[in-house]
């Protein structure tokens, strides 16, 4: 496959996931954000890469935020909200995660690309990302361009680009407030 074939390919697909993205459950998500006293974000692998750099601009937005398995977590508690992504919502840790975040009275949302995870039946919120799944999907069959979780990864990527976007108006946010919360012991 030539390389001009490939970035259409890939680009075409990633713009016909996140069209099929219900803008209900992200709207829904947004709002919980906002409500949230504290917001903690859980993710493994690639998402879980994803989830930190999406806990990295809400903390932009001026919200307090924390990475779940981070030595400086504090504990969750009422009022707060644990978000997780997962692309094949079966992972056992985290799985974990959303049962302790309830058991506390937290608010639970889960980003997957699984509607039948054990965890959607769970979460307060879950936005449904229509990505192939390299772990439950096809049984190895190719159904991307992209390998493996790439779609997902790289969807769940752009879906918090465009909600830090939303969550910015709706804040009252600027990117000039936001540059003033950047780090700057780099």
């Amino acid at each position: 496959m030539q390389v001009e074939q490939l970035i259409d390919n890939i680009l075409n697909e990633l713009s016909n996931t996140l069209h099929q993205i219900d803008v209900t459950q992200i709207e829904e998500l947004e709002t919980s954000i906002i409500k949230a006293n504290r917001i903690f974000v859980a993710g493994k692998g690639r998402t879980g890469l994803q989830m930190k750099a999406f806990a990295m601009r809400l903390m932009h937005l001026g919200l307090k935020v924390f990475v779940v398995d981070d030595v400086t977590t504090p504990g969750i508690q009422q009022s707060d909200l644990l978000i997780i992504g997962s692309g094949s919502g079966r992972t056992e840790s985290l799985n974990g995660y959303a049962k302790s975040a309830l058991s506390n009275n937290a608010d639970l949302a889960f980003i997957t690309g699984n509607a039948q995870s054990p965890i959607t039946n769970l979460s307060h919120n879950t936005v449904y990302i229509p990505a192939s799944n390299f772990k439950s999907d096809n049984q190895g069959k190719k159904s991307s361009a992209l390998i493996m979780g790439s779609l997902f990864e790289y969807t769940i990527g752009l879906l918090f680009d465009l909600m830090i976007i939303q969550l910015m108006n709706k804040l009252q946010q600027t990117e000039g407030a936001m540059n003033n919360r950047h780090a700057n012991l780099e």
